[in-house]
C-alpha cells in the first residue's frame, strides 16, 4: 500500500519474461488461392448454364392450360413431379401422418446422419452406414415419385402405363 504506483508496475514487468509464451512452428501447406482460379471457373459455368437456360426457354414453350371455367371443375390433377412422392403418401395415410410426421422423420433422420456415422474417413468403402442411409432416402423418394408419375391416371387411380398410356405431362 505504501509503494508508489510506478515502482509496483516496474516490478511486475521485470518478473514477466519478454517474448512469446509458446513458440508456434507452422509448416508450409499446399494451397491454391480461390480468388482468380476457382471463382473464374465458377463464373464461366454460371454463364454457360444461364445461356443454356435462356436458349432452352426461347425454343421450348411452357405448357399453359385454357382459362379456368368455374362452372365445370376439372379432374383432380397430379402435383408437380417433386411433390408426387408426398401425394402418393397422402393416398395411403392420414394427411397429418403423410404431410408432417413422415417427412419430419425423414428430415430428422437425414440431419442425424453425421451423428450416427462418426467415421472421419472420406473413402466411400469406409462409410457404408452413411451411404446406406442416404441410398434408402433417395431410393424411397425415387420409387414414390415414379409410382405417382407413371402408375396413377385420372382421379389418381392406379393404372398400368403400358395398358392405359402415360398420364404425365413433361
Amino acid at each position: 500500500p505504501a509503494i508508489p504506483e510506478g515502482v509496483r508496475t516496474q516490478r511486475l514487468l521485470t518478473v514477466v519474461k519478454a517474448g512469446a509464451i509458446q513458440q508456434v512452428k507452422t509448416e508450409p501447406t499446399d494451397k491454391v488461392s480461390t480468388w482468380p482460379h476457382l471463382v473464374a471457373a465458377e463464373f464461366v459455368a454460371l454463364m454457360v448454364v444461364t445461356a443454356g437456360l435462356i436458349v432452352f426457354s426461347i425454343y421450348v414453350d411452357a405448357p399453359l392450360l385454357e382459362f379456368a371455367n368455374f362452372n365445370q371443375q376439372p379432374n383432380p390433377s397430379k402435383a408437380p413431379w417433386y411433390f408426387l412422392g408426398l401425394q402418393e403418401l397422402l393416398s395411403y395415410f392420414d394427411p397429418q401422418v403423410a404431410g408432417v410426421i413422415i417427412p419430419g422423420f425423414g428430415l430428422a433422420g437425414l440431419a442425424l446422419v453425421p451423428y450416427v456415422d462418426r467415421n472421419p474417413s472420406v473413402r466411400p468403402s469406409d462409410r457404408k452406414l452413411a451411404i446406406m442411409i442416404f441410398s434408402f432416402f433417395v431410393f424411397a423418394s425415387a420409387i414414390l415419385t415414379i409410382y405417382g408419375s407413371f402408375f396413377r391416371g385420372p382421379g389418381f387411380n392406379f393404372t398400368f402405363p403400358w395398358v392405359d398410356g402415360v398420364f404425365f405431362d413433361f
